[in-house]
C-alpha cells in the first residue's frame, strides 16, 4: 500500500479543500519533496479541514470547512489546542510546520489569499521528557560486579579490588 493516498487523505473534505490539496501535492512533487514530507504536510492540512467541519466550536468554521481561503488565525490556534489535547503534544509542531507550508503556498504560489492565517501563530512547545539519571556508583565500572570483564588492570579495578582472575573470566 502506498504511503500517500490522496483519495484517502481527502475523505470527508469539501471539493474545494480536496482540489487545493491535489494541486498542492502536484506542486510538492514538482519541487521534488520526499514522499514522507508530502504525506505529513498534506495530512496536517487535511486534518485542519476535517477539524473545522466536525469538531470546531467556532460558528464561523463552517465557511472555512468549505474553503481553506476562509481559515483564520483563530481557527488554526483552536486546531492546535485541540491537537495537543487529543493527540501527542509532540506531533503538534509538525502539524504547525505543515500548515505554514500550505498557507504559504496558497499565499505566494496560488495567490488566492492576501494574508496567511499562520502569521503570528506560535509554534507549540514540545514537552521535554525527563529521563532518570543513574548515580555514578552503579555505572562507574560496570565490570566490577560480579566479575570484571576488563582485560587489563585499570584504576577502577585497583580501587574496587578486582583480581586478575576477575579480569580474565574463564569463558
Amino acid at each position: 500500500m502506498p504511503l500517500l493516498d490522496l483519495q484517502k487523505l481527502t475523505v470527508g473534505l469539501s471539493r474545494t479543500w480536496a482540489g487545493f490539496l491535489r494541486d498542492w501535492d502536484r506542486s510538492l512533487r514538482a519541487g521534488n519533496y520526499p514522499k514522507t514530507a508530502r504525506y505529513n504536510y498534506l495530512l496536517a492540512a487535511a486534518q485542519l479541514g476535517r477539524y473545522l467541519g466536525e469538531h470546531s466550536p467556532d460558528p464561523d468554521a463552517e465557511d472555512a470547512a468549505d474553503d481553506p481561503c476562509g481559515v483564520t488565525r483563530v481557527h488554526v490556534e483552536t486546531f492546535q489546542a485541540w491537537m495537543i489535547e487529543t493527540r501527542s503534544a509532540s506531533t503538534t509542531p509538525n502539524k504547525h510546520k505543515g500548515l505554514q507550508q500550505f498557507f504559504k503556498w496558497l499565499l505566494v504560489d496560488e495567490q488566492v489569499i492576501d494574508r496567511s492565517p499562520m502569521e503570528r501563530v506560535r509554534q507549540p512547545k514540545t514537552p521535554r521528557k525527563l529521563i532518570p539519571v543513574m548515580r555514578e556508583r552503579p555505572t562507574a565500572h560496570a565490570g566490577t560486579s560480579p566479575v570484571c570483564a576488563a582485560r587489563k588492570p585499570h584504576r577502577r579495578c585497583r580501587r574496587s579490588g578486582c583480581s586478575a582472575a576477575d579480569r580474565n573470566p574463564p569463558w
